[in-house]
């Protein structure tokens, strides 16, 4: 088969993370940057990534890098690449999204503008036709500008991965599916250890925790754009793919995560999305504030996106709040606790300083990934 450099974008500050994932899938990073991992794989790499990942964000085919510092440098750039090689005749394809950071180039609607053009002759000339039908298969192409150099690439998932599925219902303030896979992955929890999340909405972090625990592929129950592009990536990659995901399940897996929350309505949500999921059975979801929080069980973990305070109603009870979350950690028997919040006074409010912080960027917004680490608990007999 041949190999294309595939392209996986993420959160800024959790590359490392993601770099972990490919590795672990078995293939070969050729460079790491902020908010992305590139990786060398073949057809069937673009299935595994696409179904086995927990924190890309997209897959997407490396087609090339224009430099560009004028609309004439990006439109023959453009037009020198081998669009053929992955556009059919019938293929419907369109510049979807174009950022720029540092380039002369900025405006994204004539970067696109330009590129569909360039592509547009390009292919004229190949397929020897003047007008195109675009009936076929959808090959949506994605444009990154960083200091005059666009990395271009085809758009293999459609739908961005963090849509795996389950959540049908959100709460206020949702944390996207690979940002709280990937926040959990930077901790040392395992399923046989206790996970709690006192403000878990409409449940995520307790469900990718769950899916972890039962090794549920991510996107096992999600469609991909690439499917339909049979003369690049063949059926049987995505059978195959599906095949292995449906074997590592466990659904039988025995754990102890708990998501806890004052509100019913969205404890109504989480307990409908982890059924969506398949997890259902594995959550304990109750109605409880955070001042309430107890538990009998030594040496677990708090896993949590609580209130940031970006709401005007939030700002008045917050310093009370995280002083709760402080309080209620601290009668818990060696527990740690992993906290995300852009809140600046967090630290102070719970009343200790954390151990670690981590600088990652929710969307736009510049939050921390605060780490209050507790004992490691003592090495299981095994005699």
């Amino acid at each position: 088969m041949e190999k294309w450099e595939l392209i996986a974008p993420c959160h800024f500050g959790l590359e490392a993370v993601l770099k972990r994932e490919i590795l672990d899938l078995g293939y070969e990073i050729s460079k790491v940057e902020d908010g992305k991992v590139t990786f060398w794989g073949d057809a069937q790499a673009v299935a595994d990534a696409n179904v086995f990942i927990r924190t890309a964000e997209r897959i997407l085919i490396k087609v090339g890098e224009v430099h560009a510092e004028t609309f004439e440098e990006l439109f023959q750039g453009t037009k020198d690449l081998p669009w053929e090689n992955y556009i059919p005749e019938d293929g419907k394809f369109w510049v979807a999204k174009a950022n720029s950071i540092k380039s002369k180039l900025f405006s994204p609607s004539d970067i696109q503008s330009i590129m569909k053009k360039a592509i547009v002759e390009r292919l004229k000339g190949v397929y020897g036709i003047q007008w195109f039908a675009e009936e076929g298969a959808s090959f949506p192409i994605r444009v990154a500008f960083m200091k005059d150099v666009a990395t271009i690439g085809l758009d293999t998932s459609g739908v961005s991965l963090h849509k795996r599925g389950y959540r049908q219902m959100t709460a206020k303030a949702p944390i996207t599916e690979t940002l709280a896979a990937a926040l959990i992955l930077l901790t040392p929890w395992k399923a046989d250890r206790v996970l709690v999340d006192p403000f878990c909405g409409s449940g995520t972090f307790p469900i990718e925790a769950a899916m972890m625990a039962a090794d549920i592929a991510p996107g096992m129950n999600r469609s991909f754009l690439a499917e339909d592009w049979k003369h690049l990536i063949p059926r049987k990659c995505w059978y195959e793919a599906m095949d292995e995901a449906n074997e590592r399940a466990k659904l039988d897996t025995e754990t102890d995560i708990q998501g806890f929350d004052i509100d019913p309505q969205v404890l109504r949500a989480a307990r409908e999305n982890a059924k969506l999921a398949g997890v259902d059975h594995m959550i304990h979801f109750q109605q409880r504030a955070v001042k309430d929080l107890h538990h009998s069980k030594s040496f677990g973990f708090l896993i949590t996106n609580p209130p940031y305070g970006e709401r005007l109603e939030e700002k008045e009870s917050l310093a009370q709040l995280y002083r709760e979350i402080g309080e209620s950690f601290q009668r818990l028997d060696r527990w740690s606790m992993y906290l995300i919040t852009s809140y600046e006074n967090a630290q102070r409010d719970i009343g200790r300083q954390a151990d670690k912080n981590r600088k990652i960027y929710n969307g736009m917004l510049k939050t921390y990934f605060y780490q209050f680490l507790g004992p490691k608990p003592p090495k299981k007999n095994t005699k």
